[in-house]
């Protein structure tokens, strides 16, 4: 206990050695200020400002440096007005002690006033005192330390009633463990009060720093930011986690392991907060714990509704309680983590039905990710997998989607019992998936089609969304290196797509955008150009929706593949500049599209009469490309290779790159749209520049257009040139589709040119865009 009286666990003390003098010389009521306080200037100014008007409330938990703070400022930046001090006695505090001690404060501040005839006339005492601070000539400042009376008390009434009376010369200062009731949300209409909360009063990493010196403790600043983050600022948390570092010879692995049922956290945090609570608030606090975020009607939902009714007054008196936005609340971390250890020692029978019951509730209410996280926590890894499937999220385990759906705490262990639900069997799959681990997902893969074979009759749609959620996991692993069976794929999931509800997969662009992906690319390598530019621009749009920069890639790269066929070089240069700026996500290992991208590349190297360069990008080509199942890359750079070959020679050897293409394994259709472009390429009149191989209407024009673009036509245009479609854009702009019309036709108008792509060259060349 000796360390104790010397360093709070309130943490609301740090270090002002410098003041200690200053804190001699005070004849007032202000407490003496501690030698080891933190300074915390940025809050001290905030109060020197806040003090400027009639009311400040300093509000936070036990423990986050409130008296500090008021120290600190009392003792460094106090106005030079009266300043009186008065320490509460918290809930218990009788009216009659309490206006004793403001009289007694205020006098010896130096403010006069008259000894209370009665302290037992609460009114008459507030009366007496609004007149004679009234009549004083100087404002006088009082701090209210501790000061938690009931909503309606005579203490509360008093003191408002005081506000109300002196407004101009009375400056109220209150710290408190919750609002106190004040009329708060009146003052800040008026902007009459100033507020330094919870999120104000957390520690930053130099105030924690400042704190673990006081102990003793030099740790890098990566430990000094982790222990901050994981203690959340928390004075008093800080405090406690130094005091037994002290007593450890590993400080770093400590912090490193810190949980909040660490003795001494613990400890405190049982006896002032939850041990204070009624039964039925301790009950509400601890039966919430697993929760990471609450709210009042799952709190009702998980406590019962007697005491889920207590939910307004514990976020009312509990700063333990953030409030995060549309009526959630989190809880501090370290509290959390002590309410948890508390509930599992108490009645651990409790803590896996409480979480089936979050999870049901969470699941109702649209919150998938987070009732998949309290299933795998209650051990139900079969409920969470058929929840996942029936929503067909399946692509968010497996990074499809813009949100990514965590379920590390169900990950199958290599000696687990083969699964007995097609669901189960395809989640664990989709985790394999995830973890490169191609051979567990193919035998999961195919222990959840033998399930699936095994479900009884009357469960269509159960089976539609688990063969739907089979192909999404056969696209995603097979794209990368085996094009046909990933289109086989694509096949099923387009069969499967119509079986289950409409609504629910408008929900999920990520899965339309992979299977109009894969199905593009597959019937480019068809020779099915115009199908697949169709079905590659629908994608590119899907997987912008799905926020998938990965097959949005995908799309482009494909897209300017088939525009580089049809001799289109300028466009296809377009496309792959696109498919490489920010924010697309790095490549991975195996990516077709890195294949494809380079193939482009070379294309147009030769398009600009650089042969060398062409061959520098066929190289990283048939890197990329490897030893992949997709002939029809390997097709075409063997074609642009020969056409390398060619232009170095000067010409010599034009047939045989012609027989090149008619003995090719190439469609039909894919050789006769290569075919043109190949001998344009190679003709003598053309000096092999990109426009060479362009169509006229692609010819580049010497002058700049005749007319300026408007603003308006600007707008649209810098949209054409992100692919959006006319009704997109029409969306974007607030603009009637028809009135885009119009503004398209006059950009073509003054560009010079008939087609959306050639507009989006034209602009780039006259540095329009």
């Amino acid at each position: 206990m000796a360390e104790w009286s010397h360093r709070t666990p309130d943490g609301e003390h740090g270090e002002h050695g410098e003041h200690g003098e200053h804190s001699a010389e005070q004849t007032d009521s202000v407490p003496a200020l501690p030698g080891w306080i933190v300074p915390r200037p940025r809050l001290t100014d905030q109060l020197a400002r806040g003090v400027r008007g009639p009311l400040t409330v300093v509000v936070g938990p036990v423990g986050a440096g409130k008296t500090a703070l008021g120290l600190e400022w009392a003792h460094t930046r106090r106005p030079p007005w009266p300043l009186a001090w008065v320490t509460c006695d918290g809930p218990a505090e009788h009216p009659g002690v309490f206006w004793q001690r403001v009289f007694g404060a205020l006098r010896a501040a130096g403010v006069t006033v008259p000894e209370p005839a009665s302290s037992d006339d609460g009114p008459l005492l507030v009366a007496t005192l609004a007149t004679c601070l009234n009549e004083h000539g100087d404002p006088s400042v009082l701090v209210l330390d501790d000061f938690q009376p009931a909503l309606d008390s005579p203490i509360a009434r008093g003191v408002t009633h005081l506000l109300r009376h002196a407004p101009d010369k009375l400056r109220l200062v209150v710290l408190a463990r919750r609002d106190p009731p004040l009329h708060l949300y009146r003052g800040r209409l008026t902007s009459e009060v100033a507020e330094v909360r919870t999120a104000d009063l957390a520690f930053d990493d130099r105030e924690a720093t400042a704190l673990l010196a006081q102990h003793g403790i030099d740790v890098t600043k990566q430990t000094v930011s982790t222990l901050r983050r994981r203690a959340d600022g928390w004075a008093a948390g800080l405090r406690l986690a130094a005091m037994s570092m002290e007593r450890r010879g590993d400080p770093e692995r400590f912090v490193a392991q810190l949980a909040g049922d660490d003795e001494a956290i613990s400890s405190y945090l049982v006896e002032e907060v939850l041990d204070q609570q009624s039964p039925g608030m301790r009950r509400l606090l601890l039966t919430t714990s697993i929760l990471d975020r609450v709210n009042a009607e799952l709190a009702a939902e998980l406590a019962g509704d007697t005491d889920g009714a207590l939910f307004a007054g514990l976020v009312r008196e509990n700063s333990f309680l953030r409030p995060v936005g549309q009526g959630w609340y989190r809880c501090h971390q370290m509290f959390a983590d002590v309410l948890r250890t508390c509930l599992r020692h108490e009645t651990p029978g409790l803590v896996a039905p409480l979480h089936r019951t979050a999870a049901a509730w969470l699941a109702g209410c649209g919150l998938l990710a987070d009732a998949v996280r309290h299933l795998f926590a209650a051990g139900d890894g079969d409920e969470a997998a058929r929840l996942i499937v029936h929503h067909l999220a399946i692509g968010q385990v497996l990074g499809l989607a813009r949100t990514r759906l965590s379920v590390d705490a169900g990950r199958p262990s290599p000696d687990e019992l083969p699964a007995e639900e097609p669901e189960s069997a395809l989640l664990a799959a989709a985790v394999a998936r995830t973890r490169k681990d191609d051979q567990t997902c193919t035998t999961n893969l195919e222990r959840s089609a033998e399930l699936l074979d095994r479900l009884p009759q009357g469960e269509d749609d159960r089976v539609a969304r688990c063969r739907l959620t089979h192909a999404v996991i056969r696209m995603e692993r097979l794209r990368c290196h085996d094009p046909r069976r990933a289109g086989v794929a694509a096949a099923d999931a387009e069969a499967a797509a119509p079986q289950v509800p409409h609504t629910l997969l408008a929900d999920r662009p990520e899965i339309p955008a992979l299977i109009l992906t894969v199905r593009g690319s597959g019937e480019l390598r068809a020779g099915s150009l115009k199908a697949a530019q169709a079905s590659l621009t629908r994608g590119l749009k899907a997987a912008g929706a799905a926020g998938n920069g990965a097959l949005r890639r995908d799309c482009l790269v494909e897209l300017a593949l088939l525009e580089a066929l049809r001799g289109r070089f300028r466009a296809a240069d377009e496309l792959t500049a696109q498919a490489v700026q920010p924010p697309m996500p790095p490549w991975t290992a195996g990516e077709p599209s890195r294949a494809t991208l380079h193939l482009v590349r070379a294309w147009g190297a030769l398009a600009r009469g650089e042969p060398v360069r062409a061959r520098h990008e066929l190289a990283h080509s048939e890197a990329a490309l490897g030893k992949g199942s997709d002939t029809f890359l390997a097709e075409l750079g063997g074609i642009v290779a020969r056409i390398a070959g060619t232009v170095e020679r000067g010409g010599r050897g034009a047939e045989a790159v012609a027989n090149a293409v008619t003995v090719s394994r190439l469609p039909q259709t894919v050789q006769r749209t290569v075919a043109p472009t190949c001998a344009r390429l190679l003709s003598p009149a053309q000096p092999h520049r990109a426009h060479a191989a362009a169509p006229p209407e692609q010819d580049p024009l010497a002058q700049v257009p005749a007319e300026r673009l408007s603003a308006r036509e600007r707008d649209v245009l810098g949209r054409l040139a992100q692919m959006m479609t006319t009704e997109e854009i029409a969306d974007e702009l607030y603009l009637s589709v028809n009135t885009v019309k119009t503004h398209l036709k006059s950009v073509y108008r003054k560009l010079a040119v008939s087609r959306r792509s050639a507009a989006v060259r034209r602009a780039r060349e006259l540095q329009i865009l």
